[in-house]
Order: structure tokens, then sequence, then C-alpha cells
């Protein structure tokens, strides 16, 4: 079992940057790919970044390539999403996701856990 914890949303205006958190607990956090998923209002969940349990390999949606930096930090079980450059259209609610599979590396929703998300709203 893994409870995922974000924080680190809020209101940012259009070029800005935020920083999003991610605070695991349970005992096989470091064995889980970890990812970034959003939702817009009246959207669909999205794919956003991801990024295997060793740190090694990341992955990102085409949309935030060159704006949007992941990272863990296994020892304090928490997985970062850096965003700089952010636009209108990023404004969604931001969950963290789990995967023991670590698909989710390569873009794929095979989460086992999520978070209830933090809110990030980028004002034009």
């Amino acid at each position: 079992q893994v409870q995922l914890v974000e924080s680190g949303g809020g209101l940012v205006q259009t070029g800005g940057s935020l920083r999003l958190s991610c605070t695991a607990s349970g005992r096989t956090y470091s064995s889980y790919a970890m990812g970034w998923f959003r939702q817009a209002p009246g959207k669909d969940r999205e794919f956003v970044a991801a990024i295997s349990w060793s740190g090694g390999s990341v992955y990102y949606a085409d949309f935030v390539k060159g704006r949007f930096t992941i990272s863990r930090d296994n020892a304090k079980t928490t997985v970062y999403l850096q965003m700089n450059s952010l636009k209108p259209e990023d404004t969604a609610v931001y969950y963290c996701a789990a995967d023991r599979s670590s698909r989710i590396v390569a873009g794929f929703n095979t989460v086992d856990y999520w978070g209830k998300g933090t809110l990030v709203t980028v004002s034009s």
C-alpha cells in the first residue's frame, strides 16, 4: 500500500513557475515508478511526466517538454514536478501517481495508486 499526498499548487501568472511535491508513505515506495497526471475542467485526465524507481529514466508528454522537470528523492520518499513557463492551458488539478509495473515511464496509465490532487491555476 502506498499513500500519496501532493502539495505546491496555487495561482501563478503566465510565464511563472511552481514546484509540485508528492510525498509517499509505505515501505515499498522506492520500488514504484512515479508520475504526474493532470485533469482540466471538462477534460479527461492526461499524462504529464513520469520517472523510474531509480530516477534514471524520465518521460514527458510533448506539451510539457522543455518546460517541466520531474525528479525524485527516494530518501525523502518525495517526487517533484518543477513547472516553468506556465501557460493558461496548464490550469488543471495535478495528480501524483505510483506504478509498480513502470509502464508509466512510457506514458501508459498503469497506475496503482493516486493522490488526491493539487490545483494549479495559471492566469493570463
